[in-house]
Parts: C-alpha cells; structure tokens; sequence
C-alpha cells in the first residue's frame, strides 16, 4: 500500500447509472486521503491509447445526478489481447499510475483479473451494470434505476393492453439473468416474467397461456428477457401461429433502460462502494471487487465476482405465479 499514490479510474463496458456518482466517490475520497487521482477516458481503449488525465474535486463537481458516464465507455478488443494489455501497461507506467479503480460488468473485471495476474498490478472493480449478475454483492450500481425505468415504462403500456384487450410481450435487458425481468414483473402487475434462470423442460409460453389467459383477463403483461435466440419477438410470434384469437404486440425497451438520472438507492450505492475502493487500497487489499451484502461493505475476490452463477431467488416465481392469477 505504501508504494500507491496514484489512483486511475475508468468505466468500461455498457453505461449503467450511477457511474457518474462511483467517479465522484473515488476521485473525492482519493483526494481527501492524499492520493492523486487520474481519469482515463474511454474504458480499456483510453488506456491503451493513453487517454489520461489528472482529476481534481473540480472534474468532478455536479455528476452525481447525472446518467451515463463522464470519463465515457468502450468494450475494448483490444484489450483482450497481449499486445493490447502490454500497451495499457506502458501507459500505466508513462503516468505512474499504481493501482486502476475499474467501474463495470462481468467483461470489464474479468479484463482486470487478467490484467492484474499478467503484470501484478493492483486493480478494484466497482460492480457497475444494469444486470446484476455480479457475485458477491446484493445490488450493482444502476440496476435499481433501470428497474424504476422498467416499472414506469410497463405501467404505461398497460393503459393501452387493458384498452384494446391486447397481450404486451416486453422485452428487456439481462441477457444470461433474469433478475430485471422477474423483479420488475412482480414490482409493475405483470402476468408473467420468461427468464433464463427458469428455462426448464418446461414450455414456459404453455404454462403462462394455461394458467394467465382467462375469459375475464383478456389483456396481459409478459416481460421477457432478452435473447437472441427467444426474445419477446419469438414469443410472440408463436403466439400468433398457437392462438390466432388474441391480439399480440411487442415492446423492445432497449436502450431507453440504461439512461436517466440515478435513484438514490444507485447514488448512495455509488458513492459507499467507490468510497469502500480507496479503504480497500489502503488496507493493501488487492484485485477484489466492492460490494455490499446485508448492507455491510464487503470485498470479493474478481475471481468469483464474475462467476456467472450468481444465486437466484426462485422463491420470487413462486411469488409473481400466485400474484398473477
């Protein structure tokens, strides 16, 4: 810890709001406990490109109500080769940079686990991503506003599914967890969540059009997971060809999840993980991801924060089966 005095921040992956808030957190708690602060723009790539600057409380001031991310974001390819880590590494060294403070997803803290092995470097992750997926933390910096965004987004469209009797297949993000899909399911009425997580041998489409459609519920909300192969899209085609009486339409909310203004809980949780990134510097911790369980900060080896079997409550389907009726 004694060899560390300057700290680089970067965000990496997809945006996720409250990043700006993780910024100002460690930029501020850096300073204010004598390291300097250097932001490196554009994720892995600004570093491999030498995209870097000294960071003061100035750089900083006013973000943390803002969405996105000011030190901007990339998924670097070419950081996932030896040349391109060797490359980062030769602009770690022209700026004497110590240890590297990275803000993101699965992808971006497995590239810092590698990095960090090939040239003993010392690297923090902040969980930041709208999917939740990482280990070893309750919640990860911006699902919580992208859930709200979720919940306002469905409200809306079933004013219109109760107006025209129609089916809503909805589709958001999650990708490989379903942890937006269920939860926003049951926190917005829904008839039914179809998640990654409950991908049995049994047809889920059956299952919902057996137990959710009924002569008296003629309009229904159906969140779903997006994926390439069975998204919101494949559902509800195949409810077209099965059960040509329904009306059926689709709403993709894409990218519209990932913006806006943070919600508290995702500012508080910025602000209490990136300040938890600079304690765990000056206890000598090393290659660990901040998190927070029961409430109490916590440090998680990457090694098992990017494991991709994060534990999911089933008890929850149970939860939204029994509502929906």
């Amino acid at each position: 810890m004694s060899r560390i005095k300057t700290i680089g921040i970067l965000t990496s992956g997809g945006d996720a709001p409250g990043m700006n808030a993780a910024i100002r957190a460690v930029t501020r708690a850096g300073i204010c406990n004598g390291f300097n602060i250097k932001g490196i723009y554009r994720g892995y790539d600004g570093l491999i490109n030498g995209e870097i600057e000294d960071f003061t409380t100035e750089n900083v001031s006013g973000i943390i109500m803002s969405g996105g991310t000011i030190l901007k974001t990339a998924r670097s390819k070419e950081f996932m080769t030896d040349e391109g880590k060797e490359k980062a590494y030769e602009q770690i060294q022209a700026h004497g940079i110590d240890a590297l403070v990275i803000i993101g997803g699965n992808g971006s803290l497995t590239g810092a686990m590698e990095f960090a092995k090939k040239y003993d470097i010392c690297c923090i992750g902040l969980p930041g991503t709208i999917d939740n997926d990482l280990y070893g933390t309750d919640s990860t910096i911006g699902y919580d506003t992208t859930m709200n965004t979720i919940v306002e987004c469905v409200d809306r469209i079933r004013d219109t599914a109760q107006s025209h009797e129609r089916i809503f297949f909805i589709e958001v993000m999650g990708r490989d967890a379903g942890f937006l899909a269920q939860n926003s399911a049951i926190a917005s009425g829904a008839e039914a969540a179809i998640i990654p997580e409950d991908s049995t041998d049994v047809d889920q489409l059956a299952r919902f059009m057996e137990r959710g459609i009924r002569k008296s519920k003629k309009s229904c909300i159906v969140i779903v997971s997006e994926s390439p192969k069975c998204g919101a899209m494949y559902y509800a085609e195949r409810v077209k060809n099965e059960f040509p009486q329904y009306d059926v339409r689709v709403s993709i909310l894409g990218h519209l999840q990932r913006g806006g203004r943070p919600s508290a809980h995702d500012r508080i949780l910025a602000s209490r993980t990136g300040v938890g990134a600079i304690e765990a510097i000056q206890q000598g911790q090393r290659n660990v991801m901040i998190g927070v369980r029961n409430n109490e900060i916590v440090y998680v080896p990457l090694s098992e924060a990017i494991r991709s079997d994060k534990p999911f409550d089933r008890k929850l389907i149970k939860v939204l089966d029994e509502l929906s009726i």
